[in-house]
């Protein structure tokens, strides 16, 4: 593995390590972290865990919730689960390496009450793949694209669970579609908007399995003002840990 580094998340109430070359994990999983609402007893599966971000996050939130990581990349499942060690959030965050098209035996017929995921961001045909492996993977999607993550969502999800993605808003009717071919339903989307006047870039899609309700598209948040600090509302998600509610 590459020489590694430390950094801080929730205003200092993680210490995360991660690679210093490659991959670098940015305010995404933590935002999609913040989105989850669970109960307590509850168990959640986030998929393309890397460093183990969401999972993590979604730990200190809410500790009476248990969360399992899975991620392809080995070298990142061990800084993962060192990460859970190094947070005492070992007993109830965990990780797995394992391929999206081929989940560890490990997860048996196990089923889960939420999935969270943060897929590649890019399609193979479309994207400027980097040379480092670890950044690329982490990128890039694999054989099967959105389609291979909803089914997996679909076969760990109990009837009536919650999946909550993050991904690029240009993405977005790639995700719906995805989402109505697996049998997801009562779509909210949560557009994150850079500053004022933008487009968004990003969006958190949440939807349940089996769900009928109407769409629903929210206001969205907006994450830094003109002088490029965060507004009050991400500073309170980002760094005091607080949900983000939609």
């Amino acid at each position: 593995m590459t020489s590694k580094t430390e950094h801080t998340v929730l205003g200092g109430r993680l210490v995360l390590r991660q690679p210093a070359e490659g991959y670098r994990a940015a305010i995404d999983p933590v935002l999609l972290a913040a989105s989850v609402i669970t109960r307590p007893g509850e168990r959640v599966l986030d998929l393309g865990t890397g460093i183990g971000t969401a999972a993590l996050c979604l730990a200190r939130r809410c500790p009476d919730t248990s969360v399992i990581g899975l991620e392809l990349q080995s070298d990142l499942v061990q800084l993962a689960n060192e990460n859970a060690d190094h947070n005492e959030l070992s007993a109830i965050a965990s990780f797995l390496v394992g391929d999206i098209n081929s989940p560890p035996g490990t997860l048996a017929d196990t089923i889960f009450d939420q999935i969270i995921a943060n897929p590649p961001y890019y399609r193979a045909d479309q994207a400027q793949i980097s040379p480092n492996q670890t950044k690329a993977l982490a990128n890039v999607e694999g054989e099967g694209g959105l389609q291979a993550w909803m089914d997996l969502a679909r076969r760990y999800l109990k009837d009536g669970g919650v999946l909550t993605i993050i991904h690029t808003a240009d993405r977005l009717a790639d995700l719906m579609e995805a989402a109505g071919d697996h049998q997801f339903g009562s779509v909210e989307i949560m557009p994150f908007w850079p500053k004022q006047g933008r487009a968004a870039k990003r969006i958190i899609l949440r939807c349940r399995k089996g769900g009928k309700a109407a769409t629903i598209l929210h206001a969205g948040l907006q994450l830094h003002e003109g002088d490029g600090k965060y507004t009050c509302e991400a500073d309170r998600i980002l760094m005091d840990a607080g949900p983000l509610v939609f």
